[in-house]
């Protein structure tokens, strides 16, 4: 069996799975009862070659997960309100309308809120290069107080649970073991190729980024933040996907350390019935992989044999 690197994401009272071509999501509805909704994924890099290239992909991966995300988030939502048989079911568009606000919100908090603060203390901060440096200050600044202060949350508490459990679950894979809750217990709630230490990096690698900009006014420094934004997701993106690979490289393990700490506030240890959420969506995309590969080997032997 060929080890694929799989990851997931957290929803609300589950985790999504997500492989080459396959995801599930799995939901917690009721103490007793588990929901599994199965998808194959079809990219558009897939009909596209030219968009599997270094620093394109990234970006591609990352609109893909977020459209899957609205999709995935929509889905666990109406279940737990089945499940509860409380209020209204929320609809794709509402979801969609909510992530499109948040990214929007998030755009002007993590990256134009910076340069006006950056701004504001021009007169004692000179220089381009140091109003940079001071701008990225603040938004590492603005990056911790978010987190902590969403952290606080009762209903986010029980996301960054079911976030620890995804890692363990993927975790338990990577070490070859069979994907029982015993198992995934053991293992730690922090992964090198986590979403957190992706923020982490965009955060770091704008302000290298944002340096080649030179000197400007306000204006056009906010103006380039937003347009730049896609290259330093796609830099980002890769570096995220090397430090993740050469985890045995000891400068790598480096780089993905502050992210791993950052995800003590972003993981939370879950409980053994989280874990058997998480390890139900994963072990039903295994199964669809491995399923696809042993397809696909089967083809080729034939056409060998021919």
């Amino acid at each position: 069996m060929s080890h694929h690197s799989y990851g997931g994401q957290a929803v609300i009272e589950g985790v999504m799975m997500r492989g080459k071509k396959n995801m599930a999501v799995a939901v917690r509805r009721a103490p007793e009862e588990i929901v599994l909704d199965f998808q194959e994924v079809n990219s558009i890099a897939d009909r596209f070659p030219f968009l599997k290239l270094p620093l394109i992909r990234g970006i591609v991966i990352l609109i893909e997960s977020m459209i899957m995300g609205i999709k995935t988030l929509t889905y666990s939502a109406n279940q737990v309100v089945e499940g509860d048989g409380n209020g209204e079911s929320i609809s794709p568009l509402e979801m969609a309308l909510s992530v499109i606000f948040a990214m929007g919100a998030g755009t002007v908090l993590f990256f134009l809120l910076p340069v006006a603060f950056a701004h504001l203390l021009k007169p004692y901060v000179t220089g381009y290069i140091l109003q940079n440096l001071l701008e990225g200050v603040f938004r590492v600044t603005i990056l911790l107080a978010y987190i902590i202060i969403i952290s606080l949350m009762k209903d986010i508490q029980r996301v960054f649970e079911y976030h620890g459990a995804e890692h363990k679950s993927i975790y338990t894979y990577e070490a070859k073991e069979e994907l029982t809750v015993e198992n995934a217990r053991k293992h730690s709630t922090l992964h090198p190729r986590c979403g957190t230490s992706f923020l982490l990096f965009v955060v770091v690698i704008s302000i290298i980024v944002f340096c080649f900009v030179g000197e400007t006014d306000i204006w056009m420094r906010l103006i380039s933040r937003v347009v730049l934004l896609p290259v330093v997701a796609g830099l980002s993106y890769e570096f995220l996907k090397m430090t993740g690979k050469y985890q045995h490289v000891y400068i790598m393990r480096m780089f993905s350390r502050p992210g791993m700490w950052l995800q003590k506030l972003t993981t939370r240890e879950p409980d053994d019935s989280q874990l058997e959420v998480a390890l139900c969506a994963l072990k039903r995309v295994i199964e669809a992989e491995e399923g696809c590969e042993k397809n696909v080997r089967e083809v080729e032997a034939t056409g060998r044999a021919i």
